[in-house]
Formats: C-alpha cells, structure tokens, sequence
C-alpha cells in the first residue's frame, strides 16, 4: 500500500480541519454525518486545534484519530475511535454496560477509494483499541444509516454485524441508524 496509516498528531489541527470539511461535502455526508459543513465551517480554529489534540497520542487517550497519508503528504481518509466506558454517557446511541469503543467520522476521498484505504484504517483503529489495558474493550460499535448500503456492505465485509439495535437519525426522527458492532477478539 502507498499509504502510510498512523494517529494524527495535535499540530496537525489544519489538516483535521480541511479533511473533515472535504467528508461534509461528499454526496453521502447528509446520511454519514451528525453535523453539517455549515456547522463545522463555522468553528474557529481553536476547536480545530482542541479536536486534533484529543484524537492525537498526546491526548487524554479516550479518542484516536487515524489517518491514511498519501505519498505526497494528502490525507485522504480517516477514522474516528471513540472509548465509551461502562455507566458513563455516550455521544451518541444508548449507555452501554461493557466498555467498548465506537467508531465515527468515517471517510475516505472519493478518488482514493477501492484501494483497500477504509479497511486500513478500520484495521489501526481496532488494533488501537484492542491494545488498550485499561479499559479493556469488548466490543467496537458503529451506526450507519439505513439507506447508506455502501458504507454497511464494507462494515459487514470487515467483521462487523448488524446487532437489530436501531436510533433514531438526530436530523430526521422518521430515519434509523442501525447499530453494527463486533466482539474483542479470542485469544
């Protein structure tokens, strides 16, 4: 692979930035994302620089960020692990009673998909949670919405199953998420 997959770093809040601005405007962002370009557009740097540092290594260690970095030094995909520990509140979805992680912000560019980029990255962010100690994770959940057959046909490729656990779509009640998730592995 021609893409080097690896943790953003905190100093690298404008390429946070432009990539998760270029995601929310992908034909697919509507039914993918919780937020709106608008909304995001709208954020001043400082909530750029704070989000950056959270998902980095640097950070308090409950998110991740991951990154696939082209040969010239292009971001052209990510993902988001956030640890949702047991009792705690979620970002979104119902609380949980084991600790799991819970991937968002799914996305690669368009012209760099069907490279194997998603799987990539899918793969850093379960290692990443699988090796943490404390919380031990059990399980990694994602919601995808019901009409957005793409990006569920690559969650079920990649080990993930529907778990018949649906939420409502925040921007459209009368739309579901649908919850796929899959179990730490057996060693």
């Amino acid at each position: 692979m021609e893409h080097v997959i690896r943790a953003v770093r905190a100093d690298e809040w404008p390429l946070v930035k432009e990539l998760r601005l270029t995601a929310l405007q992908d034909p697919a962002a509507p039914m993918a994302f919780v937020e709106t370009y608008a909304q995001s557009a709208a954020q001043p740097d400082e909530f750029w620089r704070d989000r950056a540092l959270g998902a980095s290594g640097t950070g308090q260690g409950e998110v991740r960020q991951f990154v696939a970095v082209g040969p010239e030094g292009r971001w052209d995909g990510s993902v988001t692990v956030l640890i949702e520990r047991s009792g705690a509140e979620v970002r979104f979805g119902e609380a949980v009673d084991v600790h799991q992680a819970h991937v968002v912000g799914v996305f690669v560019r368009p012209e760099a998909r069907g490279r194997g980029l998603a799987e990539a990255l899918f793969r850093a962010g379960t290692d990443w949670t699988w090796s943490l100690r404390e919380p031990r994770i059990e399980r990694v959940r994602l919601y995808v919405h019901e009409d957005n057959t793409r990006a569920a046909a690559l969650y079920r490729r990649i080990g993930f199953a529907a778990t018949g656990h649906t939420v409502p779509v925040p921007a459209d009640p009368s739309a579901r998420e649908l919850e796929y998730a899959v179990r730490r592995p057996a060693v």
